[in-house]
């Protein structure tokens, strides 16, 4: 099956990053999404990313690619737990897209601090 063929959207996350792991097992178990780490991308994945794409997470499907902030709050959206609500309220408050990336930019640029309550052993530290 081919990237625009397949129904499970893939959560491009960096797989070298204890909390970034966490983040990314956490909605897996909670949804339907396919994990891709960064060194795990082919070439039609990379093709479809920014060119800056290692800068923060992302949310392929077959239609759009979801980046930063926005990828999280559709995967928020696409939770199969009651959280999904707070994803789906959290869209609809006025200032929200103004909000959403610089406080995407503010976890990610301290995910070391958040790693410390919240993590997983990497999988691009497996093989090291």
């Amino acid at each position: 099956m081919s990237e625009s063929e397949s129904a499970t959207p893939r959560l491009v996350f960096d797989d070298d990053c204890g909390f970034c792991t966490w983040c990314a097992e956490y909605a897996a178990e909670r949804g339907e999404f396919e994990l891709v780490g960064f060194r795990d991308l082919t070439p039609d994945q990379l093709a479809r990313l920014p060119d800056e794409y290692e800068d923060c997470a992302h949310l392929l499907t077959q239609d759009a690619v979801y980046s930063c902030g926005e990828a999280i709050e559709e995967v928020g959206t696409r939770l199969e737990t009651s959280s999904r609500h707070l994803a789906e309220a959290f869209r609809r408050l006025p200032g929200t897209e103004e909000a959403r990336e610089p406080l995407y930019r503010r976890i990610a640029d301290n995910r070391d601090l958040f790693g410390r309550i919240v993590r997983r052993d990497p999988p691009a530290r497996e093989n090291r």
